[in-house]
Order: structure tokens, then sequence, then C-alpha cells
């Protein structure tokens, strides 16, 4: 028995339909697939660059022992780059840190403070040992070869540059304090001359983390 033309025809129109959409299909399933795997591995990059902020280093504490990355892990972290020269920022951000660290400590908190220099042609481990050692047992101060610390401040994005001043100089740096987690995370600053309220805010949540 011979079909009708019109319902060969019809047949085969439903063919291509049917066609057509199977080939619509497996684009889509293609498409998402794509899709996925773009977007997870945009992720994961996320997830590997935000595991810890700044760079590796090679310098030595106030007690001329070495200090690597690892000061700036373990535990909440507020790290601070300045100078022991320095007439006012210095002295007054570290001094507040101190208030705070102690503060919190009463509260069973925890807050390690890191105080890098960027002036390490003056600033000795004797020299830094003196200075942060008047305001806290346990801040951790840093020095080192300059270019070893210039390395450091580049791999952290901190800007320091020093400035001729009469027959001597002064140093132009970042004035914020940078806040880090337990893994080296960053968890974002507080600016020079921030209310004590917010700071202590900022400190409290991060000692949390």
């Amino acid at each position: 028995m011979t079909d009708d033309p019109k319902t060969t025809a019809a047949r085969r129109r439903r063919t291509s339909v049917l066609r057509l959409a199977l080939w619509f299909l497996v684009a889509a399933i293609l498409a998402l697939i794509v899709l996925v795997y773009v977007f997870g591995r945009q992720e994961t990059a996320v997830v590997r660059n935000a595991a810890a902020y700044g760079s590796s280093f090679q310098l030595v504490n106030q007690n001329g022992e070495p200090v690597t990355e690892a000061v700036l892990r373990g535990r909440p972290t507020a790290l601070f780059f300045g100078f022991t020269h320095c007439p006012d920022v210095c002295p007054t951000t570290l001094y507040e840190l101190a208030g705070y660290q102690s503060a919190l400590k009463a509260e069973g908190r925890d807050l390690n403070i890191v105080f890098v220099t960027v002036d390490p042609e003056r600033d000795t481990p004797e020299i830094l040992k003196t200075y942060v050692g008047s305001l806290s047992p346990d801040i951790t101060a840093v020095t080192g070869e300059p270019a070893l610390v210039q390395k450091m401040l580049d791999g952290f994005g901190a800007y320091a540059k020093k400035v001729p001043q009469g027959d001597d100089y002064t140093m132009d740096h970042i004035a914020s304090v940078i806040l880090l987690d337990r893994t080296g995370d960053f968890k974002g600053t507080i600016a020079y001359g921030e209310a004590p309220a917010a700071a202590k805010a900022k400190l409290e949540r991060l000692s949390a983390s």
C-alpha cells in the first residue's frame, strides 16, 4: 500500500521539525557545558586569588630572627607600614593598635600586630626593638635589606617614597592599617584618624574570623 503524497509530505515535515528541535537541544546542552566550564574556572581563579594577600618575603624581626609571610598566618593580624622617625602617623597608629590589642585580650580575643618599616636604612632590629617594646610586648617589627623590604612592599601594594628634607630625609608612605584574617586573607583597612569605635568594631570582627 502506497502512502498518500500529502501524508508523506506531512511525515517529512514532522521529521524535519523533530530533527531541528534535536539540533537545538544538542546546541543548548553544549552551550550549557561551555558556560559551566568557563564560570567554574573563573570561580576557581577567584578562590585561588583570594587565599592570601601579598607576596612571600624573607626579612628579620626586632630580635634579628628570620621572619617570613608565616608571621601573617594563624592569627588575625593588623599590618602596618611605617618608620621610627615618623613624627605623628606611625607612633599614633601603633599606640592605638596596642591599646586595641590590650582591650581585645581582656575580652579573650587575639590580635597580632605586625609593623614593617619602610625605612630599613635607619630602622635596624635594635632600633625597632626599643621602638615597639615601649608599646607592647606582642608587636612584631620587621626590617631587612632595603631591596628585600622594597620587594615586600611591592608585593603588598604598599606605597613608600623617600622625600629629601634638607640634609636628611623623611618617608612618605601608606597610612592605613591592613587587616588580615588567620589565613592571611585581606579583610579591609583602618584609615588613619578613623573613629575609635569604628576601628575597634573592625578589629572585633576580625578577631572573630
